[in-house]
């Protein structure tokens, strides 16, 4: 038997699980880079995820499966080093295990993150935030919700990974208003709620109805709304706020640039 399969599986089940206690986001996101791992080397030598072993994952393998990422996938710098982290984080994990293959680790623990010119944080200003949270249509279900997402997006700074993963039962209101969500690390964390926000997500948990457990913002059919999608919509908006605010046009928004305008924020007239 392979060396390879059996490490894998218990750095799952025992070191990110068990040790780590790694949140779903990570263990998903590890998953991800060795499955698009074991892909690449099938595709490149002929054999199978079941047939791998160690050997087989070497730095030149690595190296040249981050070229990939990058080149074939269009992945930016800074996906390609958080899959190398995940990579490194399983070789750190085999050297305990398997000292014989100790030049191997070594080697491939000592591929450089690659550098890159960070971009300048960008943000909006009130007038385009309230010309974003004036995009949505409010006759619709859709509009309802995503004025109450984008709005609580723009005064707490949440990150998009926290406020897909609220529930209904997260957002606590009257005296004391906050919402309470899960961070980096499996952190919890409170964050307080202004008058008009609080006022919005009330309507909003009225409209939306369900249990505690249920998600605060989901898809017509129920379930969670994912990242992309969150992305999508506010793209969306974006577009149509761009019309009335033309400060808006070719500037890209994202949840992230909504988490950066929280600090000169100040939510009116909603």
């Amino acid at each position: 038997m392979s060396a390879l399969a059996p490490t894998l599986q218990s750095f799952f089940t025992e070191r990110l699980a068990r040790q780590r206690q790694a949140s779903s986001r990570t263990v998903a996101s590890y998953r991800d880079t060795f499955r698009l791992l074991v892909s690449f080397v099938e595709r490149e030598t002929g054999k199978p995820p079941s047939a791998l072993d160690l050997e087989d994952l070497n730095a030149s393998v690595i190296s040249a499966f981050l070229d990939h990422l990058e080149a074939e996938r269009h992945n930016t710098p800074r996906t390609r080093n958080a899959r190398l982290g995940a990579i490194r984080s399983l070789f750190r994990y085999a050297a305990l295990r398997h000292p014989e293959h100790a030049q191997l680790i070594a080697q491939v623990l000592a591929i450089p993150q690659k550098r890159f010119a960070k971009a300048t944080v960008s943000f909006l200003t009130p007038a385009e935030l309230d010309a974003l949270l004036a995009a949505p249509d409010l006759a619709t279900w859709e509009g309802r919700r995503d004025r109450a997402l984008i709005l609580l997006g723009a005064q707490t700074g949440l990150r998009v990974s926290e406020i897909t993963g609220l529930n209904r039962g997260d957002v606590c209101l009257g005296a004391g208003a906050h919402v309470r969500c899960e961070g980096k690390g499996r952190k919890q964390r409170a964050v307080p709620l202004t008058g008009p926000t609080q006022a919005v997500l009330r309507e909003w948990t009225r409209e939306r109805g369900g249990q505690a457990d249920d998600p605060l913002f989901p898809t017509r059919t129920g379930r969670r709304l994912s990242r992309d999608a969150v992305e999508q919509r506010v793209s969306t908006h974006t577009a149509v706020a761009a019309q009335q605010q033309p400060s808006l046009h070719g500037k890209r928004v994202s949840p992230h640039v909504l988490r950066h305008s929280a600090v000169i924020y100040s939510p009116a007239g909603v």
